[in-house]
């Protein structure tokens, strides 16, 4: 991967990027600049986004506040069993199919019973979530089902008691087990935990190896405070952000910044908390503990974007919010006008009930939890996980699509893009430089043993082969010493490149890595080493911008890299020398360009981008990334292919399409129904009564349900 940066610059200390470093080898090293403090990025901020399941207000405002989806598919199943009987008993179903129900002395106690079952135990998520609607003064989707279930068991009861007029218990307990099943199938993918910060804080080791007085004693890094010294012995995870005071080697930062190079540190380097000591022991003096350290401010980034978004209104709630209202008010008007009217209490009621039956959101609550289910399931079979509900609300208008380059548009490893020898042929360099490396775990000399595999070449035998901190590696090879690693290197063996000098400015140009091999007395050659881009990276640009939407990539590499990967991806807007906090700072400008033309995508993979991921109006992972990354994204891309990112997108448009559509039927056919049902219609003989509500509200959910499965017809591809 390419450098990302190293974590975020807190007050005047400066990060020195030496970068292309391996094994303390690799290509010129590149000063980096100096970044404000963190104070700098503070809160992120507004705008209608996503919810992450995470900290924030609002709780009450949330019809899903404190609900466990593994309770509400309990109390479905226990509700379904009980709804069975008060179908088989019911007069209505004896009626439309035909049969005569088994009659004892205790029947007609069947539905009293258990509809009071099912009206306390399967609807009283409903009626806890429409008692919070109220308290918050915005009743909605809880408020609509608690009133018409207990509309629908008070007067089934009273007519159970002796009250004239047919009970609805049938309509009660269907009502209950779909409304529970379209809650089950919704919050699914509404209350999946994020792990992020969790996964952020398990990086950071618990013992730190601090020097007291010449001795070295392992204390809790709960204990390690600015100004004291600690050893970090090789192989170790760096407990705290500090800078080095004595002794050489290379760190892998990759959980921070997602570099794949292990970056040389030296007498004076910063190092950051998380990032693995390779091979040397490195003694550091203390700058940043506790909350002050990069890792904690990364964790502080998360949060405040989670906590700063406001929660995404769905559709639903909003139409079920005017519904309650409208059903409210015209079920009440019907009665009084029909009591006006002469017409008997019984008649009138049936009026209000039938009313508010027919506006129940059977349909309305399945709108959306069913096309979802279906977008989701389709997603799984495209190599797409969905891990947040309103992924599909947001990401059918995006117009731009911000890449972080490694791991996502590049692989993450190395190949070898030119061979160049001086005095021998490019397979005998190769055969000598591979031989060397083949000594070493580091992803460069990985990436030169792989290239002479790849040819078929076998290696001779290396002798002493020993690394040097901050230069490379030396051995004996058929008798002669022979040395592999940075051509800063050179210097002490007063060495002139010659004619390779231009192979090496033309690897810096493009911002790849360099590697020379050379003896004692002369120079044998030059490797150049580049992020490899990925085919299919190319092709998602291609139909992102077909389809109109602006490919943008991200990255903490110079400059030279990010213009010779964008050059070749075709991608015109690019941000180079990008450091993590600065990522999501860049997601907020880019949705400050496109406000009002279309929402903002962020891709990535690393723990650096988590806070970008979560400030985009759509965070999409790499399946392959770091779970910090994962968790803290709407969409996962297991397969690790750009070009999903385009298939999500096209999903999202057909599932939006969907939902808008099934929104649509679900509040349109109220505006015949109710009034049909208030009895608008009794001068020219229309009177539907509350069995026939129920069945056009059953039909207005198979019309949902039905709209819903056709989504699976649409081609991604």
């Amino acid at each position: 991967m390419e450098e990302k940066e190293k974590g975020m610059n807190h007050g005047s200390h400066k990060h020195d990027h030496q970068s292309h470093n391996h094994d303390g080898h690799g290509a010129h090293d590149h000063k980096g600049h100096d970044h404000g403090g963190a104070g700098d990025h503070g809160a992120h901020g507004g705008g209608a986004h996503h919810d992450h399941g995470g900290a924030g207000g609002h709780e009450g405002h949330d019809k899903h506040a404190g609900h466990d989806p593994k309770d509400f598919l309990r109390r479905f199943w226990l509700s379904a069993i009980l709804t069975l009987p008060i179908l088989y008993f019911s007069s209505q179903m004896q009626a439309w199919l035909g049969y005569t129900a088994y009659s004892a002395p205790w029947t007609p106690w069947v539905g009293p019973v258990l509809g009071t079952i099912l009206y306390f135990y399967g609807g009283s998520p409903f009626l806890k979530g429409a008692i919070a609607e109220f308290r918050h003064r915005q009743p909605g989707m809880m408020s609509l089902i608690a009133l018409a279930i207990s509309v629908a068991y008070i007067y089934s009861l009273l007519v159970s008691l002796g009250f004239p007029g047919k009970p609805f218990y049938w309509e009660l307990s269907t009502l209950i087990d779909i409304m529970l099943l379209g809650h089950w199938v919704e919050m699914t993918s509404v209350q999946q935990a994020s792990r992020a910060l969790e996964a952020l804080a398990e990086l950071v080791p618990t013992k730190a190896h601090r020097v007291e007085d010449g001795e070295v004693r392992d204390v809790s890094v709960e204990e390690l405070r600015e100004g004291d010294l600690i050893m970090v012995l090789p192989g170790e995870q760096i407990p705290v952000d500090g800078v080095v005071v004595e002794g050489t080697s290379s760190v892998n930062e990759a959980f921070l910044t997602g570099e794949s190079k292990p970056v040389t540190k030296a007498e004076g380097d910063e190092v950051v908390a998380g990032a693995i000591n390779n091979e040397g022991v490195l003694k550091v003096r203390v700058l940043r503990t506790g909350e002050a350290t990069t890792l904690s401010q990364i964790v502080r980034l998360v949060r405040e974007a989670q906590s700063a978004r406001s929660r995404f209104q769905a559709l639903a709630d909003r139409a079920a919010s005017w519904l309650f209202y409208i059903a409210l008010v015209v079920g009440t008007v019907a009665f009084v006008t029909w009591i006006l009217l002469g017409e008997n209490f019984n008649f009138a009621l049936a009026i209000a009930v039938t009313t508010l039956v027919i506006a129940c959101p059977h349909a309305l609550g399945l709108a959306i939890p069913l096309v979802t289910s279906n977008a989701t399931a389709m997603a799984a079979q495209n190599g797409i996980l969905v891990k947040n509900r309103e992924a599909f609300e947001r990401a059918w208008n995006v117009k731009a699509v911000a890449f972080d380059k490694t791991g996502t548009l590049t692989e993450g490893r190395f190949a070898v893009r030119r061979v160049a020898g001086q005095g021998l042929s490019e397979e005998a360099l190769l055969r000598l430089t591979a031989a060397l490396e083949a000594t070493s775990s580091h992803p460069l000399a990985e990436a030169i043993v792989e290239a002479a595999k790849e040819r078929g070449l076998e290696l001779p035998q290396v002798a002493d082969a020993q690394a040097v901190p901050g230069q490379g590696i030396v051995g004996n090879v058929d008798g002669q010493k022979v040395y592999v690693g940075r051509p800063e290197w050179l210097r002490e063996f007063s060495l002139d490149l010659g004619e390779l000098k231009k192979v090496l400015d033309e690897a810096e140009s493009r911002g790849e890595s360099a590697i020379v091999t050379f003896t004692e007395s002369k120079v044998l050659g030059v490797l150049s080493l580049a992020d490899q881009v990925r085919e299919s990276a190319r092709e998602a640009v291609r139909q992102l911008q077909a389809m109109g939407v602006e490919p943008v990539m991200v990255t903490g590499d110079a400059e030279a890299v990010a213009k010779t990967v964008a050059s070749d991806l075709g991608i015109k807007r690019f941000y180079a020398r990008v450091l993590p906090q600065d990522k999501a700072r860049i997601v907020r400008e880019l949705k400050q360009q496109f406000a009002g033309q279309g929402r903002v995508a962020f891709v990535g993979d690393g723990i650096n981008d988590a806070p970008a991921l979560v400030e985009a109006d759509l965070g999409i992972a790499i399946g392959a990334g770091t779970n910090v990354a994962i968790e803290s994204a709407d969409l996962v891309l297991v397969e690790n292919d750009p070009l999903d990112v385009v298939r999500a997108l096209r999903l999202a448009k057909a599932t939006y399409g969907k939902m808008v559509q099934n929104l649509a039927w679900a509040t349109g056919y109220n505006v015949v129904a109710i009034p049909l049902a208030a009895g608008v219609a009794i001068p020219w003989g229309i009177l539907l009564s509350p069995a026939v509500a129920a069945v056009f509200m059953s039909l207005s959910t198979i019309i949902v349900a039905v709209n819903a499965m056709l989504l699976r017809r649409v081609r991604l591809a």
